[in-house]
């Protein structure tokens, strides 16, 4: 049972001034403009070696056929984020580190080492394959994985789980996947350019095929592993800190293998990709598909269980936590907010219901011994967060709590019902014969 009050006893906010000392390297506003100049840069440099390898006209067409799979894969993600959401710019920052970042250093890296190994062995041919089963997954992964360790040191209050790990990764590995995707597409388109080469038989075809539609999911589930790895020590307490470190590097290194397993594929005789593709690629896609889903369904659960404390302390009305975890229940309240009271209502109650959640996995965590430091801190601003929207938030939630409630079953009665269906109905019976009228005798217990 929650210990909280029932309702705010004064407002909680920052202490205010706690960086007035600070150095000006420490102050929000220079380290995003750093971070901003630094995949603006990264992004001005890999479109013009993009655009130097692939020409103009490679370029656009290889930009219009890559971006295809980008807003289905962003949206299968955020998909999956839905219970508890996170900040659109951690997103957006794993997309342009992936995009820009991630892939200038794979560039650079990846034709650097097999130069260096091309010359060191005086063999062209080995050195392609040995860069591209040994170099470029250890290279590319290190580099997407950045972003979720970026994001885990310090976006710490965003990260708190397997699917927060997750989508950060998939997220960067789709913004990598589609500027490698303009490279080979522009490349391809170069090449039919040359050979005249048109339609279906196409070299641009077959890598629009190969790369678009069969494997659009190929670098993101990769770099899953790695992120499945930092959701994992997100849940360890902080004195557990040899899991903090082994985990995400043997999520790295999985992911590592399998890349190079893929990548390597060619090399296993003719079939080998489809048979890499069909043994290996296909269900580990399959299984993480179902751990996601199933960890999604745990998280919705873990609300219901957690968030009833805070109902009986008063902060919450006693059909909100079931509410907030169905995501039915949870579409029909924005749908209500919206209807009654316009958009603004509407995204007020999908913020309550990103509070909610966040205040029911910090609950979870506190219970299992693995919050951190500043857990009664998180708490109480979690609560006014959820208190500043309860005029809005609670008219709808009770709307959604009533409309998806589960229907109380009917059991039948274990002995016949007359009348019923298959029984017979209820027969007629003589009425007892009347008493005699007059009192009734007195009863006397001494009487033998």
């Amino acid at each position: 049972m929650a210990t909280c009050p029932p309702y705010p006893t004064h407002p909680i906010g920052p202490t205010g001034g706690a960086l007035r000392h600070a150095h000006w390297w420490q102050r929000k506003w220079v380290r995003y403009g750093a971070l901003i100049t630094l995949l603006a840069l990264s992004g001005l440099v890999i479109l013009a070696l993009v655009r130097e390898q692939t020409g103009t006209q490679g370029f656009l067409v290889g930009l219009g056929l890559a971006v295809l799979p980008v807003p289905l894969l962003i949206a299968a993600f955020r998909w999956l984020d839905r219970v508890e959401p996170g900040p659109w710019r951690n997103l957006l920052f794993a997309f342009a580190w992936g995009a820009c970042a991630a892939a200038l250093i794979a560039i650079v890296a990846n034709s650097f080492a097999t130069r260096w190994i091309a010359t060191a062995t005086a063999d062209p041919s080995s050195a392609d394959t040995l860069g591209a089963t040994v170099i470029a997954p250890i290279v590319e992964e290190s580099a997407k994985a950045a972003a979720v360790l970026l994001v885990f040191l310090f976006r710490r209050r965003d990260f708190t789980g397997l699917v927060d790990g997750v989508v950060i990764a998939g997220v960067t590995a789709t913004g990598f996947a589609f500027t490698e995707n303009i490279l080979y597409l522009g490349t391809a388109f170069g090449t039919d350019q040359l050979t005249g080469d048109r339609g279906i038989a196409s070299v641009t075809a077959a890598t629009f095929f190969v790369r678009v539609i069969m494997s659009p999911f190929a670098h993101p589930l990769f770099t899953v592993l790695t992120g499945i790895g930092f959701g994992v020590a997100a849940l360890s307490g902080e004195r557990q800190r040899w899991r903090r470190v082994l985990l995400p590097l043997s999520g790295l290194l999985l992911a590592m293998g399998m890349h190079a397993m893929w990548n390597g594929s060619s090399t296993f005789g003719p079939y080998g990709f489809f048979a890499v593709y069909a043994a290996i690629m296909v269900p580990a896609f399959g299984l993480l598909t179902w751990l996601l889903i199933w960890t999604r369904q745990r998280e919705l659960r873990t609300v219901r269980e957690e968030l009833p404390a805070y109902a009986v302390a008063g902060w919450l009305t006693p059909g909100e936590p079931f509410a907030l975890g169905s995501m039915r229940a949870r579409r029909l309240a924005r749908q209500y907010a919206r209807r009654h009271a316009g958009k603004q209502a509407a995204r007020e109650v999908a913020q309550y219901e990103a509070y909610a959640t966040s205040l029911a996995f910090l609950r979870h965590r506190g219970r299992r011994g693995r919050a951190g430091a500043d857990f009664v801190v998180r708490e109480a601003e979690l609560l006014r967060e959820l208190w500043r929207r309860r005029e809005v938030a609670r008219p709808a939630l009770d709307h959604a709590a009533r409309a998806t409630a589960p229907p109380v079953p009917v059991v039948a009665a274990p002995w016949p019902v007359y009348g019923a269906y298959g029984h017979p109905p209820q027969p007629t019976y003589q009425p007892y014969p009347a008493y005699p009228a007059g009192p009734y005798p007195a009863y006397n217990p001494y009487r033998s």
